[in-house]
């Protein structure tokens, strides 16, 4: 089981503090898409961390900046978007099973098997805060799909 969103915010602030970052509270924010979810656009003015989520374990853990939205809109849910995606780590995975997963349905079965929740952080914290929050939540969750397989 993931542990409650805003607990992990309050964590990562402590972290943000100890590394000499001060950002105000409401800089860091979390939406939670519940399965089945629909991903929307980047908000303008933010940065994101979205961790995906099954079963209550922890699939994948990505980060994107303001100007990143087709990576946080839909690079996840297609395996030929790009070289390290959801879709891509799903499909070579034989021991999980979303129902109705194929290559044709990736998209479609992610949406609706998969649990999303965005960390929304403001633009105008250093790119430094958003891999530090990307680490941070890496390293809590233990994602299954992390990089690539050669990495792991």
């Amino acid at each position: 089981m993931l542990p409650d969103p805003q607990t992990l915010i309050d964590d990562f602030m402590e972290v943000a503090k100890l590394a000499g970052i001060e950002m105000p509270a409401s800089a860091l924010t979390f939406e939670p898409l519940s399965a089945p979810h629909k991903p929307s656009a980047l908000p303008k003015g933010r940065m994101a961390v979205y961790v995906f989520s099954w079963n209550g374990q922890c699939l994948k853990v990505g980060k994107v900046g303001p100007k990143s939205s087709p990576r946080y809109l839909s690079q996840h849910y297609s395996s030929k978007s790009s070289k390290s995606n959801l879709a891509k780590s799903l499909l070579s995975c034989s021991d999980i099973s979303l129902p109705g997963f194929s290559e044709a349905t990736a998209g479609a079965s992610i949406r609706a098997n998969v649990d999303r929740i965005n960390f929304l952080l403001d633009a105008s914290c250093d790119i430094a805060v958003l891999t530090l929050l990307e680490s941070f939540l890496q390293c809590r969750l233990k994602p299954r799909f992390e990089g690539f397989e050669s990495q792991r």
